[in-house]
């Protein structure tokens, strides 16, 4: 039982090594070289965690090399644009001004109906409001309207709105994050005013609390248990 456990740790915390030097993504957004690692890498320690005849290290061993091979695939695509496209693709343009250019969707086996599907993913439904339809390497349909369909901004209309910055959450599920108060030059005594004014004394009746770099407040109170 010792054994078993001790071999699946190791191999669990192995992997997790490995998608951490792959970077943040979700597996739908993997390029195919690493969604291939993920699954041999996955199919390479299922072997030694369920067959205790075999030796650990002939899991561990190809799952390093492959993970080495990876990092060395990865400088190269960073330093090379044509070995970055044998190894990753390159993004195809399946919808030009509003007309679908259809020898393209047949050379990425991209189906109409594939395509209808993502356009309405993003809310667009007419085909010719389109200015580019983009089919990334990851598999995804990046949309650029036309200009005459796309929404006025307040720049264009003349108008200069604050800009918040980004909210940074001071207290996440009654746990007071005491970096990011001092990330905001903010102090115990302007929380505890901040919780009175919320009708509440102390942090953890708190779910969330943020503040923007204008120092609004949103502040959402912990409910009663039921």
């Amino acid at each position: 039982m010792i054994v078993a456990f001790s071999r699946t740790i190791i191999l669990y915390l192995l992997i997790i090594v490995g998608i951490r030097l792959m970077g943040k993504r979700q597996v739908g957004e993997l390029e195919p070289s690493e969604l291939v690692l993920d699954l041999i890498i996955a199919d390479l320690a299922a072997v030694p965690m369920q067959d205790f005849g075999i030796p650990l290290l002939a899991g561990v061993i190809p799952i390093l090399t492959l993970l080495c091979i990876t990092m060395i695939l990865s400088l190269f695509t960073m330093r090379s644009l044509k070995f970055r496209a044998l190894i990753c693709g390159v993004p195809s343009v399946i919808v030009a001004d509003g007309k679908v250019r259809q020898a393209e969707m047949r050379r990425n086996r991209f189906t109409l109906d594939e395509l209808m599907e993502e356009l309405r993913m993003q809310g667009v439904v007419d085909l010719t409001t389109v200015k580019y339809a983009i089919l990334e390497n990851n598999g995804r349909v990046s949309v650029l309207m036309k200009a005459t369909e796309m929404p006025v901004t307040a720049g264009q209309m003349g108008q200069h709105p604050t800009d918040p910055g980004l909210p940074v959450i001071l207290i996440n599920d009654g746990r007071l994050i005491t970096d990011n108060l001092a990330s905001r030059g903010l102090d115990d005594v302007w929380l505890q005013k901040q919780l009175e004014v919320h009708h509440v004394r102390r942090a953890d009746q708190v779910f969330l609390l943020t503040v923007d770099e204008n120092n609004t407040v949103y502040f959402v109170p912990k409910e009663a248990k039921s």
